[in-house]
């Protein structure tokens, strides 16, 4: 199975995080499966970082590629489709990421790991 993890998913795994569910942790674990991160997450996380708003993540936004290459996840790069779709999405959610996450998982057919309801509304298959 491929799926691309929503930026809380990632953090939640890095740092063996009980919020995250028993579900997607199996998934991420099994053989096998394909977990995707998009730069859209590095983006996101770089910016709360900067802000002050994402304590402890440092090194994380330090050294983005070598995290997921360690962890075996594949980047999902930002490509012009993915633009174009996040801006054409309806207004349902306000969250560029989170709209950026969306157009992404519409447009190569991946579901998302996430507890986050709102993706729902865009018709993505959500895992949790």
């Amino acid at each position: 199975m491929r799926l691309l993890l929503d930026t809380h998913t990632l953090l939640w795994w890095l740092a063996d995080d009980p919020s995250l569910s028993s579900t997607v942790r199996k998934v991420i674990q099994r053989p096998g499966s394909g977990v995707l991160v998009s730069a859209a997450s590095a983006w996101e996380i770089a910016t709360k970082v900067r802000l002050g708003k994402l304590a402890g993540a440092e090194e994380l936004a330090a050294d983005f590629a070598g995290w997921l290459a360690r962890e075996r996840f594949e980047q999902l790069p930002i490509l012009v489709e993915h633009g174009i779709r996040a801006g054409l999405l309806p207004g349902l959610h306000r969250d560029p990421f989170d709209r950026m996450l969306a157009a992404q998982c519409l447009a190569e057919n991946l579901p998302i790991a996430s507890n986050d309801s709102a993706f729902d509304a865009y018709g993505v298959i959500r895992l949790w």
